[in-house]
């Protein structure tokens, strides 16, 4: 496989650094004390190895069978490489490993086999049983592979699923199928001709029979010419039913008329001079790798109204497997399928092509350079890094296992396993859930100040699917139209979204203008400066369709200094009367929970009176997100170690909170390492309120909490929900810049919920 020594040298170090290999295990469970001990081994393990003798499907909930996958091969096969062994072929089951672990959070033992015996092969993996929850069976050579994958679904009541085969399989049907609605055609009406006729061309010749395509439409070539009915071969009956009678006996022989082109072969085996043959709007996947059957350059010059697909990822619309298998293992093991059957293969196919054909997601425009895909001849298949890849292919999947008898834990409720899988993608969803179930239940009207910025427009099209609010965008009305084209994005301006453009809505903004002026006059604002400020700037346009009641809640912000905003806002919203400041409250997610900060962005050195404020507040706002605040007053000092001012200012802020909130989990003065362990704090006093780890930080001034929130998001790579504004009187909050269109979902479904607060509190009583 050509590569340049710079490159070869980097996947040399990404291998060997900073540990050996791409896999490490990693325990499920605390192993701290005598007592972690005893449940985790002897005696307790007792107890797991008796549930699972009376009932074996115990050991799904008693053991990570469920959710562990074997990667097997036996290096015959291996990608471009071809027969290098076994062990030669490790570092690809570990790169397949991680890629399941990744995208559909599936453990993985990689099993390298040392035999090219087929029964023994077959002697080996099937003996495994008891350890896996599905098999996947990698880089073996045909004809072995159809054999041993037969072999091993009659003897394993688990599934078996040849990668190779299968999920290359579903990507190509998936690009035909797109493919084929893109150039008018119909997959029952189509000609299809292959160059290949291996383990890969079969399967994905048998997946798209099982679509519609009529078997005697299709025409197989490998190394020896057409595969024709007097050729005289033994074949596999699945290669013998394609193998018709015909004079034909070379590729270009049988090309004319071919709307699909389909090969799995040999580098450059498709001449430019043939493409002439094929059918008006053809489809060429030319899927060998590293070298595909042809350039798709060379392609696309030779054939203008050709879609073309290659494996490779320097070109538009790479078939790759990674689309598929780890999503339909994880429809399969949450049903505990006993196999992985054509229904499900065709499910995973066309919950693939679907998704091609929604807006591409702001993660893979991120990882493609911002480029905006659109669903079209360059962009026929989503992008292996769609973080939606698993919301679409896991429950197709697993509805299918249901649907075909082979599901022997049938999901009840779909929507809730829809809630399960969106925490793969967003790390936010536990936190944010209810949240986003409070806002679902009231849609309020939410501004966003800057309705031009792709991220904002992005986020307005999940908050409209996702029912959670009603869009307003400050911006150019016809900008913002054409870049939602640009996008691929479904809003319909005017309709689902409703745009405020400073230019034109001349009768709006000059009710806004008076409205600022009586707020500004005598703030040392002129009235021309208060006219331009509410035209040229959104955030003043946004506060103020706040203020004026045009809107429930207003997002701003996200493209410069945050502190730029809040001074822009800060003359329109005021505080709520019931407290004496407005304070900011972000959290961090991390891999064992969400920690909160307080004030990360306001008070430089807030007043013992301030702290316990805003630790009130804070509390409030977690238990908005269903969480039990445990606030932990955080300092240099340790219960009255020092007489600093800080300490003192934090252990004053403590009396005031306990004499107005005694019910609140709450201690202090203390230091960070001691919040976060009961063990510790156990050590330094003999009684604390304050149980098992905080997850509310309240600092003392706001470097210290913006410097420790920013740091431990850098050092652990933690997702950011925030800042949050608390107690401002309106459902107002400002972006951060480096926030994500999730994240202005997120935030908007907090200025919703907060709307709906609001109204309630404002509301009659009966």
């Amino acid at each position: 496989m050509a590569m340049d020594e710079d490159f070869r040298k980097a996947a040399l170090d990404y291998h060997r650094l900073p540990r050996p290999g791409k896999l490490a295990i990693e325990p499920t469970k605390r192993m701290a004390t005598q007592r972690d001990l005893a449940l985790a081994y002897s005696p307790g393990v007792a107890a797991a190895c008796e549930a699972i003798v009376a009932d074996p499907e115990a050991a799904r909930d008693l053991t990570a069978r469920g959710n562990l996958v074997a990667v097997i091969t036996n290096g015959t096969a291996v990608l471009g490489l071809g027969n290098i062994g076994p062990l030669a072929g490790k570092p690809v089951m570990e790169g397949k490993a991680v890629l399941f672990k990744k995208f559909a959070g599936i453990d993985v033992f990689d099993i390298e086999v040392a035999t090219t015996e087929i029964e023994r092969f077959v002697d080996v993996v099937s003996a495994l049983e008891p350890t896996f929850g599905g098999i996947n069976l990698e880089d073996i050579k045909a004809p072995e592979c159809f054999v041993i994958e037969r072999a091993l679904r009659q003897k394993m009541n688990i599934p078996v699923f040849h990668d190779d085969q299968h999920g290359t399989a579903i990507v190509c049907a998936a690009a035909i199928r797109n493919g084929l609605v893109l150039q008018g055609k119909k997959l029952e009406e189509i000609k299809l001709v292959t160059s290949g006729a291996g383990a890969a061309a079969l399967a994905c010749v048998d997946l798209l029979v099982e679509m519609g395509l009529p078997v005697a439409n299709v025409t197989l070539t490998d190394i020896k010419g057409v595969v024709h009915a007097d050729r005289g071969d033994e074949m596999a009956p699945n290669m013998a039913r394609f193998a018709h009678k015909t004079d034909a006996r070379t590729l270009p022989e049988v090309l004319g008329g071919a709307d699909v082109f389909l090969g799995l072969s040999a580098p450059r085996v498709l001449k430019a001079e043939w493409l002439s043959l094929l059918a008006p709007k053809p489809i060429i996947l030319a899927l060998a790798n590293p070298e595909p059957e042809i350039r798709p350059d060379v392609a696309m010059a030779a054939r203008p109204d050709a879609i073309v697909a290659t494996g490779r990822s320097d070109f538009p619309n790479q078939v790759n497997n990674v689309l598929c298998f780890p999503f339909v293992f994880r429809g399969a093991l949450d049903v505990g399928a006993t196999e992985i059957n054509e229904p499900m293969k065709r499910a995973a196919a066309e919950a693939i092509a679907e998704l091609a054909r929604v807006e591409a997601n702001e993660v893979v425009a991120q990882a493609y350079g911002g480029a905006a895909h659109v669903f079209g001849p360059r962009y026929i298949i989503p992008k292996p890094f769609d973080p939606r890849l698993i919301l679409k292919i896991a429950p197709a999947v697993a509805k299918a296992a249901m649907d075909s008898g082979v599901a022997r834990r049938p999901i009840a409720d779909f929507v809730a396993y829809q809630r399960e899988l969106e925490l793969f993608v967003y790390r936010s969803g536990q936190l944010m859930r209810p949240v986003f179930e409070v806002a679902r239940r009231t849609p309020q009207r939410v501004v966003y100040a800057e309705g031009e910025d792709d991220r904002v427009l992005r986020a307005v099209q999940s908050v409209v699917d996702e029912k959670i609010a009603q869009p307003v965008l400050i911006g150019r009305r016809a900008f913002i139209t054409e870049r939602v084209k640009e996008l691929g994005l479904r809003l319909e301006v005017g309709g689902n979204v409703r745009v405020v453009d400073p230019n034109e809505d001349t009768e709006l903004m000059n009710q806004l203008i008076k409205r600022y002026q009586l707020l500004v006059d005598r703030r040392g604002v002129p009235l021309e400066a208060a006219e331009r400020r509410v035209v040229r700037r959104p955030t003043i346009t946004a506060a103020m369709m706040l203020e004026a009641g045009e809107v429930d809640a207003a997002l701003v912000g996200s493209r410069d200094d945050w502190s730029r905003h809040m001074t822009h806002v800060m003359p329109i919203i005021a505080k709520r009367p019931d407290v004496s400041r407005i304070y900011a409250l972000s959290s961090l997610i991390l891999q064992n929970g969400a920690l909160f900060f307080c004030d990360t962005h306001v008070n430089i050195d807030p007043t013992a009176e301030q702290v316990a404020e805003m630790t009130l507040l804070a509390a409030d706002a977690v238990r908005r997100f269903g969480l039990t605040p445990k606030a932990a007053l955080l300092s240099h000092s340790s219960f009255g170690a020092s007489r600093s001012p800080s300490a003192r200012k934090m252990r004053q802020a403590l009396k005031l909170i306990r004499q107005q909130a005694p019910d609140l989990e709450v201690d202090g003065e203390m230091h960070a390492d001691t919040a976060l362990s009961e063990t510790l704090r156990h050590r330094l006093v003999s009684h604390s309120p304050l149980t098992g780890s905080a997850n509310l930080l309240v600092m003392p001034t706001l470097d210290a909490a913006n410097i420790a929130m920013t740091l431990l998001s850098a050092a652990t790579e933690a997702l950011l929900v925030g800042p949050l504004l608390l107690g401002i009187s309106k459902p107002l909050q400002v972006l951060v810049p480096r926030v994500t269109a999730r994240g202005i979902v997120n935030m908007t479904a907090l200025a919703v919920a907060h709307a709906n607060v609001n109204a309630q509190a404002q509301a009659p009583a009966p």
